[in-house]
């Protein structure tokens, strides 16, 4: 009988930086750092989010539970996984499934105390999102729209936590949540349907799997027009015509991608449209060095 070979010290390290999507966690964590930057105190120097310690504990708490949701995510998802992206599961291969498990805890844990030490409101938000990322990795990204939703709030949340801390120009960070909820909202329910196939084989009851892609892809069109229109009546009454030019270029891209959601059909169609949207935030987020 042949034995697998032991991953070496290097696989392990480089797939559990794999597995908590580190890319993802620098975004996170700079997203978070020009909230504060070019929203709540755009008056303040560029360096003065380094001296503010709160910022830091926010940032760093934020930071350690998306950690936590990446790996908890691939914890109950290695059996679709091994279907719909095989060469990317990391539990089990480099990493035992229960030191994956006690990662997760332990990063929770270092997150909730972290908002602690910011405030007792940034700990309970913590602590919800701790509980909503376990609920949605267990249960809810299997049912039809509401794992989806989850996401997509959870996303809008590390945002929303800065308004709720710092509690200035909340208006203007809660353009940019909605904007970050919407694109998280409408990637999620794409990447539904470019993993129809695995999803479908463990019984999970997705928006495709349910609606089928036609029916999930006429949804999503309703979903971009309507977010597109509330995203403008958001900006008018703040005055600020360069927010409005800026959501106007932004909104380019948006229509190009409900463009080829119409024509799309094959996985890799879905994948590219997934890709899309990723660059849609990350443009989201850089336009707010111009407000």
């Amino acid at each position: 009988m042949r034995h697998k070979p032991k991953p070496t010290s290097s696989q392990i390290t480089n797939g559990f930086l794999r597995l908590i999507r580190w890319p993802n966690l620098l975004i996170l964590a700079a997203t978070q750092y020009l909230v504060y930057t070019c929203l709540i105190f755009p008056e303040r120097s560029w360096t003065a989010g380094f001296r503010d310690v709160p910022l830091f504990w926010l940032i760093f708490s934020t930071t350690c539970i998306a950690a936590a949701g990446y790996i908890i995510n691939d914890y109950y998802d290695i059996k679709i996984d091994l279907i719909n992206k095989p060469d990317k599961v990391i539990i089990g291969r480099y990493l035992k499934r229960r030191w994956a498990m006690g990662i997760n805890l332990g990063l929770n844990f270092m997150g909730v105390a972290a908002g602690w030490l910011v405030d007792k409101k940034i700990f309970l938000i913590n602590a919800c999102a701790f509980v909503f990322l376990w609920l949605y990795s267990n249960h809810l990204k299997r049912l039809p729209f509401w794992g989806n939703l989850m996401v997509a709030f959870l996303t809008a949340l590390s945002l929303i936590v800065l308004a709720v801390h710092y509690q200035i120009h909340e208006r203007e960070v809660y353009i940019y949540a909605l904007f970050a909820f919407t694109i998280s909202l409408i990637r999620e329910i794409i990447k539904d349907m470019e993993d129809v196939r695995g999803d479908a084989s463990f019984g999970c009851q997705t928006l495709p799997i349910r609606w089928g892609l036609v029916r999930t892809k006429y949804f999503l069109e309703v979903l971009i027009a309507v977010f597109l229109v509330i995203l403008f009546v958001m900006t008018r009454p703040l005055h600020a015509p360069t927010l409005t030019y800026i959501f106007m270029v932004i909104s380019v891209p948006i229509l190009f991608m409900a463009y080829r959601l119409f024509y799309a059909d094959t996985k890799q169609d879905f994948a590219f449209l997934s890709s899309w949207c990723k660059y849609i935030m990350m443009a989201g987020v850089l336009t707010m060095l111009l407000v």
